[in-house]
């Protein structure tokens, strides 16, 4: 389906999962000890919005731009206000020109002691990825097959963070290998946080996904859905979901306050809806 990160900054399903991230930092920050989160498809980090692929497609304004113009409630505003924030500090005023994908968002988030592993395949993303980050010690950027990192740089010596799996669904086979990649990460790192987005768009791939999911036997697992139309007549990106396996502990009340607001502000129809569900929890997986 092609999803490479540039053509959809910003979108619909960007907020969504930058949204869930950005929580689940917030979180890890509640301790002072380090945390390490690796992003295995990282992009170039940063997107113009008003550059040729971007202004190609338009996504981000029924997406980072309809929810800027959203009037949202007190708490949603408060739960969010650190991903707002992390967009609005890339531009001047109210003008929306730049925005932060998944590493840029975690850089900004950190504290001092934690690090992030930004890693891309992609050559020339790869190259512009590094330069986005030139300097920074707190960031190690990868030319890499972000597969290979679910087994090779887990766990991270900080035995403490977060793993983001967000592939470009370019190929056929990525709900397999996200399956594939979570069992080997879970046997190397079974306490690390990780966190898989997919595109919502073959409904019957994503329900053999989550059944999947449901028999690896690994204890709490939350699915994340939103859908901003109902299933389109040809195969389209109707919504998007996140997978969160050892979700913290808050994540799924803080979502029940803010997906009912992001629904109002990014549904495209009427027949609209988000839901979260357990695919696995303590007393399933026992």
């Amino acid at each position: 389906m092609n999803y490479r990160h540039s053509f959809h900054a910003g979108n619909f399903a960007d907020v969504l999962k930058h949204v869930v991230l950005m929580r689940i930092l917030e979180y890890l920050k509640l301790k002072d000890k380090a945390f390490r989160v690796i992003d295995t498809h990282a992009g170039v980090g940063l997107y113009d919005l008003e550059g040729e692929r971007a202004a190609r497609t338009g996504e981000w304004l029924g997406g980072i731009g309809r929810l800027r113009e959203s009037t949202l409630p007190d708490a949603v505003r408060a739960l969010i206000a650190p991903y707002l924030e992390a967009v609005s500090d890339l531009n001047e005023g109210d003008r929306l020109r730049y925005y932060p994908g998944s590493p840029m968002i975690v850089r900004q988030l950190l504290r001092r002691q934690d690090r992030l592993t930004a890693i891309e395949l992609h050559p020339e993303d790869a190259r512009d990825l590094a330069a986005n980050f030139a300097g920074d010690h707190q960031v190690r950027v990868i030319e890499l097959d972000g597969w290979l990192a679910l087994g090779a740089h887990l766990p991270p010596k900080e035995k403490r963070g977060l793993v983001l799996v967000d592939p470009p669904f370019e190929q056929l086979g990525e709900f397999a290998r996200m399956i594939e990649g979570l069992k080997k990460a879970h046997r190397r790192w079974p306490g690390g946080i990780y966190a898989l987005w997919y595109p919502i768009k073959d409904r019957p791939a994503v329900a053999a996904f989550e059944q999947e999911l449901r028999e690896l036997g690994i204890l709490k697992i939350l699915a994340i859905r939103q859908e901003v139309r109902p299933p389109s007549a040809e195969p389209r990106l109707d919504g998007s979901g996140m997978i969160v396996v050892n979700p913290p502990y808050t994540l799924a009340a803080e979502l029940k306050t803010i997906m009912p607001a992001l629904q109002k502000a990014l549904a495209e129809a009427p027949a609209a809806r988000w839901s979260l569900e357990w695919l696995s929890t303590e007393a399933t997986a026992a």
